[in-house]
């Protein structure tokens, strides 16, 4: 059964032409890297998928459902890029892992005894238990993307988007990323990445999509990562040999 089917989405903004008939099926447990220029459409396309953009036309589901239901159902989390997030608000890290239980609380958001066990939980997960009570902004890139997927731990999503998760981090903490994404694909989540980290891609993914406005390929990563097809994704046509 698939994660995410796309089918026919296209997104204008104004006279531009963003996403052009993109047709995209991700099985559940699998590792997803979206690759693509800037501009490629790439960030157009993660907003589509999990509802922040309606295509002009065209049909999304996750999970079998509309992306807004599959989000009110706790089934989605998003790990943003860096620059999205303001990290000199004052939140601790265990507030912000504490935010995927939210969606079960109702308005009151009063964490009960089994929340404050699956927070705690998915902070020793990703090794971020003894700085729980640090506010969000004192860790470094790495712990901060680590943080955000213990958020979709708790939570217990069963497809979590990560935008750029490697920008910023060290290789170290890449390592980390990248090991505990891979335990939780084989738990059976799915994990779709947007990257421009084309060297760690094999590390990561089971496969990729190449995209330049619609999709050039998706498929195996030795496939994705062939000169020629790199070429075609990142405008180096004729170039690349």
């Amino acid at each position: 059964m698939s994660a995410v089917t796309a089918t026919g989405v296209t997104v204008h903004y104004g006279d531009v032409l963003a996403l052009d008939d993109v047709d995209v099926t991700i099985e559940r447990g699998r590792i997803c890297g979206l690759l693509g220029m800037n501009g490629s459409g790439k960030s157009t396309l993660f907003k589509s998928l999990i509802g922040l953009v309606k295509p002009d036309r065209g049909t999304i589901t996750l999970h079998d459902k509309d992306p807004a239901l599959a989000r009110r159902e706790g089934l989605v989390a998003y790990v943003p890029q860096s620059e999205a997030v303001d990290w000199a608000f004052p939140v601790r890290v265990r507030d912000v892992v504490a935010m995927g239980r939210y969606g079960g609380l109702g308005g009151a958001r009063r964490l009960k005894a089994a929340d404050r066990e699956a927070v705690g939980a998915a902070l020793e997960r990703v090794g971020l238990a003894d700085l729980a009570g640090n506010q969000i902004g004192e860790l470094s890139g790495g712990q901060r993307k680590r943080a955000f997927v213990a958020r979709g731990i708790a939570q217990d999503a069963r497809l979590l988007f990560l935008d750029e998760p490697f920008a910023g981090v060290d290789k170290r903490s890449e390592a980390t990323i990248v090991e505990l994404l891979r335990s939780l694909r084989d738990e059976g989540r799915t994990v779709v990445v947007s990257t421009h980290d084309l060297a760690g891609v094999p590390a990561l993914c089971d496969e990729a999509i190449l995209l330049r406005q619609r999709v050039l390929l998706h498929g195996d990563i030795e496939t994705a990562l062939a000169p020629d097809n790199l070429g075609r994704a990142f405008g180096l046509d004729g170039v690349v040999a």
